[in-house]
């Protein structure tokens, strides 16, 4: 007649984790860099005469856009004017020397001519008088060169289409020759130094070499993107930092010759810092599961009959917080993000979404599931 024990329901010990569907799609590996927006060319420009200055561009100013053989300053001609008449002068002179020994010398070959019983000298025909003619004729037109020459260095032009970046003469100074009048940096070219670790370089497509880049920066409070292309790698490794240094350039950085109402704003100025991202292999099938969840070449997966299962991966690389899986999972995949305390390849597992309301107060504490962290 003892009263029988009090039965309790069962207790469902079935650990629950959570799951992250795997997307599997054509990926391209990148190499992240950085770098500083420096120009092509840059050119300082120096006075290769001297004078006063007497002219002055609205455009030679820092910042200022010009144009190839735009004129930016101009020193004063008068004398070199001068310089050039005199030279022309002493050329029109050595020339009509040189008509007159010409026709000395043959008066004085006719009268040779008539004489039978002795031969002409070099000195009797008058030949080294005319090669000394043709000596001054040829001095006085390299005078009247150099001269022309220097007349043209009165005036200051650009080399290229560029940007000053200073000016350090003005209206009315007087140069010498030799003196720095500013420097223009050409807007035509911007190239970036991005340095890249040795072990990257295989994940680029022929080590690098005509690689696509993307540029980023901020401007106004904005991300831009700028398109560049690399141009040569330095081929030597820095005994700094042991890094590589490839050159990527950008086309037309300021924009100038589009078109466009928003040239300003995408505008890649110099000395702007960017983050690069340069382009490389092309996978076909590439997944990226975050790093704490591989785990000797093994990611814990939820088959459709909720069990555990280990699937072994091919790691192509490891970008940042995340592993780049090439081969071991399809698309669609469960990937468990939970860590349970006693794994078993096939144990039984569940989703909180498969246990009823009914049976949540017979469900132990949620203690036995925990959530994945970078940490765990």
């Amino acid at each position: 007649m003892k009263k029988p024990p009090e039965e309790k329901a069962p207790v469902d010990n079935t650990p629950i984790v959570s799951v992250e569907s795997i997307k599997v799609e054509p990926m391209t590996l990148k190499v992240t860099s950085y770098g500083v927006v420096r120009p092509k060319y840059e050119t300082d420009l120096v006075a290769q005469v001297s004078g006063q200055i007497v002219e002055l561009s609205d455009t030679f100013v820092r910042g200022g856009f010009v144009n190839e053989g735009e004129l930016l300053a101009r020193i004063d001609p008068s004398d070199y004017q001068a310089a050039l008449i005199d030279a022309q002068a002493n050329l029109a002179s050595a020339r009509a020397s040189l008509e007159t020994e010409r026709a000395q010398g043959k008066v004085a070959e006719d009268e040779w001519k008539r004489i039978t019983d002795a031969a002409p000298t070099e000195l009797s025909l008058r030949k080294p008088q005319l090669a000394q003619e043709l000596a001054r004729v040829k001095a006085a037109e390299a005078s009247v060169l150099r001269a022309k020459r220097n007349l043209e260095r009165t005036y200051i032009k650009a080399p290229y289409n560029a940007l000053i970046e200073s000016r350090s003469v003005g209206l009315g100074s007087f140069v010498t020759t030799g003196l720095p009048l500013g420097k223009v940096l050409g807007t035509s070219v911007a190239e970036v130094r991005l340095p890249v670790a040795d072990n990257q370089i295989q994940f680029l497509t022929d080590s690098g070499n005509n690689a696509e880049v993307i540029l980023k920066g901020e401007f106004a409070g904005q991300m831009q993107e700028w398109r560049a292309t690399v141009v040569r790698s330095e081929g030597v490794v820095d005994n700094m930092s042991r890094m590589n240094y490839f050159v990527a350039a950008v086309q037309d950085p300021y924009a100038l010759t589009t078109n466009n109402k928003n040239n300003e704003a995408k505008a890649l100025r110099f000395g702007a810092y960017v983050n690069a991202d340069i382009l490389g292999q092309e996978l076909a099938h590439a997944a990226a599961v975050p790093r704490y969840l591989v785990n000797n070449n093994q990611v814990a997966t939820l088959d459709a009959n909720t069990k555990l299962r280990y699937q072994t991966v091919n790691i192509v690389r490891q970008d940042g917080k995340n592993m780049i899986i090439s081969d071991g999972l399809t698309d669609g995949d469960q990937i468990i993000t939970s860590a349970l305390d006693y794994p078993v390849d096939g144990m039984q597992l569940a989703l909180p979404g498969q246990i009823s309301e009914d049976d949540d107060s017979n469900v132990e504490p949620e203690s036995e599931t925990q959530l994945a962290s970078v940490e765990d």
